[in-house]
């Protein structure tokens, strides 16, 4: 049978085809089966220091880093063998639901809606949404005190500034960046005269500006962190929660979150029950 140059390039085309379609566009399985090869994707915040950052050299640290790490170990994977990714806050879902990451564990605060779409282990820690302020300021003391359209920042896709603006403050005036270094930098120019977030994280900004900023106010949320992961691997969730529990009974817990933040004037909540949900 004559082949003609038509029907060899769709035979060449199909080929094509068939060979993307068995290399699958990218590695397949789930959290525990990239484990089980010794790798994994960790998503975590390259921003936040005391919490998830990453250094001039290309190192990560911080206390979500050292419980992704923790976790990681009991999965049966050492360091090396990780493979963090930048999730900022608007994005976190997305990379799950892409598989773009096995799980995330970046200051996610845990809730209903979020729950819609991916599943959560833990929490791992439990926050408290305060505000972050200029060392000589005197007149923001809490929530409240930021009507009389004073400018409040906080990060794309996270809750706490309309929070703010929604309880206690409806003339706020609010302001989103990408990520909380764009929000500090912008309080310490005088372009927005708070930023809002979990206590934990703003005393790591604190703590980076001795005499600059300062935490102001009591706590007036609860955010309970969790590890999010694809929803419906219920196999994964398991083992997560089973590290997480072990990663606080043995002591290790409490030894990363003074490594992380102990430097900062802040007293740290204590361990959470896990919640198996």
């Amino acid at each position: 049978m004559r082949i003609t140059r038509a029907l060899r390039f769709g035979i060449g085309a199909l080929a094509l085809a068939l060979a993307a379609t068995g290399c699958g566009g990218g590695d397949e399985g789930n959290a525990l089966e990239h484990a089980e090869k010794g790798k994994l994707t960790i998503g975590i915040k390259y921003d936040q220091p005391g919490l998830g950052l990453r250094t001039k050299d290309g190192t990560f640290t911080g206390f979500d880093v050292a419980v992704a790490e923790y976790v990681a170990g009991k999965l049966g994977v050492q360091p090396e063998g990780i493979t963090f990714k930048e999730a900022p806050s608007a994005q976190r879902e997305t990379l799950i639901e892409n598989g773009q990451v096995d799980f995330i564990v970046a200051t996610y605060s845990i809730n209903d809606k979020r729950k819609e779409k991916v599943d959560f282990a833990g929490p791992y820690y439990v926050a408290g949404q305060s505000l972050l302020v200029r060392a000589d300021n005197t007149d923001i003391t809490g929530p409240e005190s930021l009507n009389g359209n004073k400018k409040l920042c906080s990060v794309k896709g996270s809750t706490p500034a309309q929070n703010v603006k929604d309880k206690y403050a409806n003339e706020v005036q609010l302001q989103e960046f990408d990520t909380y270094s764009l929000c500090v930098e912008a309080l310490r120019n005088g372009s927005v005269d708070a930023v809002t977030t979990d206590d934990i994280i703003l005393a790591g900004f604190a703590a980076q500006s001795p005499g600059q900023l300062k935490v102001v106010g009591e706590t007036f949320t609860t955010e309970n962190y969790g590890i999010g992961l694809a929803k419906g691997d219920q196999e994964t969730r398991d083992r997560i929660n089973d590290a997480i529990e072990e990663m606080i009974s043995s002591g290790a817990w409490e030894t990363a979150l003074k490594e992380s933040v102990g430097a900062a004037e802040f007293t740290p909540s204590p361990a959470p029950q896990v919640d198996r949900y």
